[in-house]
């Protein structure tokens, strides 16, 4: 009888199965199909010149667009840069350079290396490599930087308002994935680690057992500003202070292969030293892996402001050509359960932006201990530091260079500054403002674009005379809103621009150092770390 129910009821499920696969198989032939014929008539018939390559460049990329970001189509150029992102290793000039229509602009030189040797600092302005213009040269231009170990480049660059060149002999890099690792005081250790590279977990470990050898008995891990990299170089470094056998993280798929569960395989280095984390709005994806995890296993206490909130996982597929496709496979989630993506790129707003999942739809998940802990947006500290959340207009105001470029007119108009004890003054404050009046500076609220929107269609009814004085007054008081605003925005406007400006002199591992001694977050760290009661209270319910 068993036998009589199972045979057709598996045989219909297989039925049901290959029909679905079979409908799907032949969609996506049939949208091929479509798309190969309509790009070929395109080519053949359009009354002007087309460029094939251009026009498949252009679709592909408004294609995964309707997808996330990180759903992205790579040539062999772009797949180069992912390596090095993962590796670190690459040869070039030594420096973070920003790629613009006609120049490309040195953001940092790294301590020691060809660029710093070569005297280049940030905000050199390059317009001309070897013989090629920058202002003339379609590609991306920084690859015009990069080249064999030994060979030199002539670039010409302007710095304030003056033309320079130089000659730079490239050589073979290694960017640290641990820029500073110190001792804050007698018995607090200092790990900043700013990527996860494949020597990542590496750094982590040596500088943990350095400290520890120091006298390191609590410590401060300092993942801000920490974009993400390898999933296993973050389970190894969660795993350096959890015990062997211990789930770090999982991975849900629609596709069964790319479900996985990740545990710790390795021996500890320690399970007991009090651990603080420091994040922020720039700590993403595998440093929400380490700090989440950290959190839900009550293993740290996380301090600063809410991370990125990256919850999805990406794997290449090679292509042809040297091509390939990163796409989007799964999403991950944290020992206790919770998925911290933010943003939902399946339900957009009417501008086609992605949707932020509101804190109502957030849900509660529990820690090791009890803990409340949520998804739906990041990792939330257990302790938050107000300033290390940007508002909306300082973002735009750190987005268009604003800070980076009034930090390059004070290095040059000011003498270099003590390490540990520089700060800017009201009247650095008042320069500042005047600076950002100077250059135009215009921060648009949603609140203007909407009532631009109101303006417009009353101009389509013939209302617009009649609205004109209600709508100027209103633009008054949005003007003299953000005003205030960036008053009160005062103090971390003022430490964004000591950390650009000490960057300057003392290169990134300064900056780690003036952290140390000025740094909000890290002076609560410390202070948590000096009080075991204090610091044990955070891991209760």
């Amino acid at each position: 009888m068993k036998k009589k129910i199972f045979i057709p009821v598996a045989a219909v499920c297989i039925l049901f199965t290959g029909t679905a696969f079979q409908n799907d198989f032949f969609e996506i032939a049939k949208q091929i199909e479509i798309f190969t014929t309509m790009f070929k008539e395109v080519n053949m018939n359009y009354v002007d010149e087309t460029n094939p390559g251009d026009l498949m460049n252009t679709a592909i990329k408004n294609m995964l667009n309707e997808l996330d970001p990180y759903t992205v189509f790579m040539n062999e150029q772009d797949i180069e840069e992912a390596r090095i992102n993962n590796t670190g290793d690459y040869t070039g000039i030594g420096a973070t350079v920003k790629t613009l229509k006609d120049k490309l602009v040195v953001i940092e030189p790294f301590k020691g290396y060809p660029a710093d040797k070569a005297g280049l600092k940030a905000g050199d302005e390059i317009v001309k490599v070897g013989e090629v213009v920058v202002a003339d040269f379609k590609d991306n231009a920084g690859d015009l930087l990069r080249g064999a170990a030994g060979s030199t480049v002539n670039i010409t660059y302007l710095r304030q308002g003056q033309t320079f060149k130089a000659s730079i002999v490239r050589q073979d890099m290694e960017a640290k994935a641990v820029p500073l690792y110190r001792m804050v005081n007698d018995k607090t250790g200092y790990i900043a680690l700013s990527k996860f590279t494949n020597t990542a977990s590496y750094e982590v470990s040596n500088a943990l057992r350095l400290l520890k050898t120091d006298g390191a008995e609590q410590l401060i891990l300092d993942l801000r500003g920490n974009p993400g990299g390898l999933l296993k170089e973050a389970i190894l470094i969660v795993n350096l202070f959890v015990p062997k056998n211990e789930l770090v993280v999982t991975t849900k798929s629609k596709v069964e292969k790319y479900n996985q569960t990740y545990y710790t395989q390795r021996e500890p280095v320690d399970t007991q030293i009090p651990i603080v984390v420091l994040v922020d709005g720039g700590s993403a994806s595998a440093s929400e892996i380490v700090s989440g995890s950290l959190q839900d296993l009550d293993r740290a206490v996380i301090i600063g402001s809410r991370s990125f909130g990256k919850g999805l996982v990406q794997r290449p597929k090679q292509l042809t050509f040297g091509t390939q496709l990163k796409v989007t496979i799964s999403r991950y989630y944290t020992p206790s359960g919770r998925c911290i993506q933010a943003l939902d790129y399946w339900n957009r707003d009417g501008e086609g932006k992605a949707v932020r999942v509101k804190r109502e739809s957030y849900n509660e998940f529990k820690t090791r201990n009890g803990r409340s802990v949520y998804d739906g947006g990041g990792v939330e500290p257990d302790i938050e530091i107000s300033g290390s959340k940007q508002s909306s207009i300082v973002k735009a105001i750190v987005a268009d260079d604003y800070v980076f470029d009034y930090a390059t007119k004070y290095y040059y108009d000011n003498a270099k500054p003590n390490l540990t004890s520089f700060q800017m003054t009201d009247a650095d404050f008042v320069n500042f403002k005047s600076y950002l009046q100077s250059r135009n500076f215009a921060f648009e609220t949603k609140t203007e674009k909407a009532l631009d929107k109101v303006l417009q269609t009353a101009g389509e009814e013939g209302l617009d005379t009649a609205i004109t004085s209600g709508y100027q007054s209103l633009l008054n008081q949005l003007n003299a809103y953000k005003d205030q605003a960036i008053d009160n925005n005062k103090g971390q406007l003022l430490n964004l621009l000591e950390n650009e400006i000490i960057k300057r002199h003392f290169y990134r591992e300064g900056l780690h150092e003036y952290y140390l001694a000025n740094n909000e977050e890290v002076v609560k760290a410390s202070e948590i770390l000096s009080s075991p009661a204090k610091y044990k209270s955070y891991l209760r319910p």
